[in-house]
């Protein structure tokens, strides 16, 4: 290859992607060597690579057109390993990588608000993620907001000192943030994020999930109003009208409406994620779905909340009942991915899920949906399965903890037209007969069976090429279903 055009050379490396591969050709020659030097554009260094400090300062002469760097201390760390990467790491950066447009600090907990203000000389900054950094404050975030004038992307998870929302405002004045994910940072409530103002007209990507306190959020002798319509008057003047991704996740609308009002201004929405959020009824999926035709992708995590318009009864139920399905059914042709989680709602009672059956299948079969999870979905029975089964567009189902879909439910839906990826989870009435009926279909390409009681590996290893087959309930799989991220 010393023969080859330098040109040529740059060209065949750009095709190898793996970080391990380009290693290795660099110890080739001296030629390429310099070469793959110089195209590198990404780096990740890790707690395990002695100081990373150090190892910046080894990587970035090395590597001079670095345009995407993370610094993960998420693993195990010990002082064998050399000194946490401190303030100094965000010097060297700062004064070496001209072109860096991302950065992650991931577990970074020696870095502070002074070593976060050398970033503000890098004028190419695009994309900023803080992953745990118990030490930041909102003088450091303000600090980036004012000095990388190109910063589009902010995410600040667990950052439990940034408090004073300055660099919101600031940010929602100069409004060019595209992307801003706050999860977790004890010091902001969600309706701080109000104070964004103007910057929501250009965000596309908007995330937030409220600080978890231990025991989650406390719903004691709180019953909201059913019929409580939050847009019915508009008092925040600012719209979302770019905004394609909304995830709320862990907070309480009630009384005060906060990022509530988000939901009905959003008319470019294509993916809705609503995880536990406390006092949402059928007005606000109403209202959504009627801006919203372009939806593609929506999930409800829904909990136990308690329910009244009238002082004399109150009822115990998921946030959200027929009435929504059926406005979107009628208001998004376009959704293709539906994931219903509902949490602490026993078999036994039916009526605690707003969803029923029949409403469930007219909105699953008025829209082309291909991707279907559904967690503890009690209302779903082997008849609703027969119903499923007629879905023309349905490629991958995904039960978990559906207790009343039986082997019958496993005869239906191994007809389903385009179905090739099915998976169930701790579906205890599904045995080695349902899973016969899955073999003889010969549909599958893909099956996961995780903590089916009935069902054994020889059973599952008969119906397809590729299957995954667990009897142990694993952490992966408790984080799944949900056992301890409800509240």
């Amino acid at each position: 290859m010393e023969d080859l055009p330098e040109a040529m050379v740059t060209e065949i490396l750009k095709k190898v992607t793996r970080t391990s591969d380009l290693n290795s050709i660099s110890l080739v020659s001296k030629q390429l060597y310099k070469i793959e030097g110089h195209q590198r554009g990404a780096v990740r260094v890790a707690s395990s690579l002695c100081t990373a400090t150090e190892a910046l300062r080894s990587l970035c002469p090395r590597f001079p057109n670095l345009r995407k760097v993370e610094i993960d201390y998420s693993g195990y760390w010990a002082p064998g390993h050399g000194n946490h990467f401190e303030n100094n790491g965000l010097f060297v950066l700062s004064s070496n990588c001209s072109s860096l447009i991302d950065l992650t600090l991931s577990f970074c907990s020696n870095i502070n608000d002074t070593g976060l203000g050398y970033l503000a000389y890098c004028k190419t900054l695009v994309s900023l993620r803080l992953n745990s950094a118990p030490q930041i404050t909102s003088i450091g975030i303000l600090s980036v907001a004012v000095g990388c004038t190109s910063l589009s992307a902010l995410h600040l998870i667990d950052c439990k000192k940034i408090d004073s929302v300055k660099w919101l405002e600031y940010l929602g004045r100069d409004g060019l943030l595209e992307e801003l994910v706050v999860n977790n940072c004890k010091g902001i409530n969600h309706h701080d994020l109000l104070k964004f103002g103007s910057g929501w007209m250009k965000l596309q990507k908007f995330e937030f999930e409220g600080y978890r306190e231990i025991g989650g959020v406390d719903q004691r002798g709180l019953i909201y109003d059913h019929s409580y319509d939050a847009h019915s008057r508009d008092i925040y003047d600012f719209s979302c009208e770019s905004l394609k991704d909304l995830r709320l996740a862990h907070i309480k609308t009630w009384p005060k409406i906060g990022l509530r009002v988000v939901l009905g201004k959003c008319k470019a929405l294509e993916k809705l994620r609503l995880e536990y959020v406390h006092a949402l009824n059928d007005n606000d999926m109403i209202v959504l779905s009627r801006s919203c035709s372009n939806l593609k992708s929506i999930s409800l995590w829904l909990n136990l909340q308690q329910y009244s318009s009238d002082v004399r009864y109150c009822e115990t139920r998921t946030s959200f009942t027929d009435n929504s399905l059926y406005a979107l059914a009628l208001n998004c042709p376009m959704l293709q991915t539906v994931d219903l989680r509902f949490s602490g709602c026993a078999a036994n009672r039916p009526s605690e899920i707003g969803f029923t059956q029949k409403a469930f299948l007219v909105f699953i079969l008025s829209c082309p949906i291909r991707v279907l999870v559904l967690n503890t979905a009690n209302f779903l029975d082997d008849e609703g399965m027969k119903a499923l089964s007629c879905s023309p567009y349905l490629e991958r189902l995904e039960l978990i903890l559906c207790e009343a879909v039986t082997d019958a439910g496993m005869r239906f839906i191994a007809h389903t037209p385009c179905l090739s990826d099915l998976t169930l989870r701790l579906c205890h009435k599904v045995t080695d007969v349902g899973v016969a009926e899955l073999r003889h279909a010969h549909k599958l390409e893909s099956l996961v069976i995780d903590c089916c009681s009935k069902v054994s590996l020889q059973a599952a290893q008969g119906v397809t090429m590729l299957v995954h087959y667990s009897r142990d309930l694993s952490n992966a799989l408790v984080k799944t279903i949900g056992f301890s991220s409800a509240k």
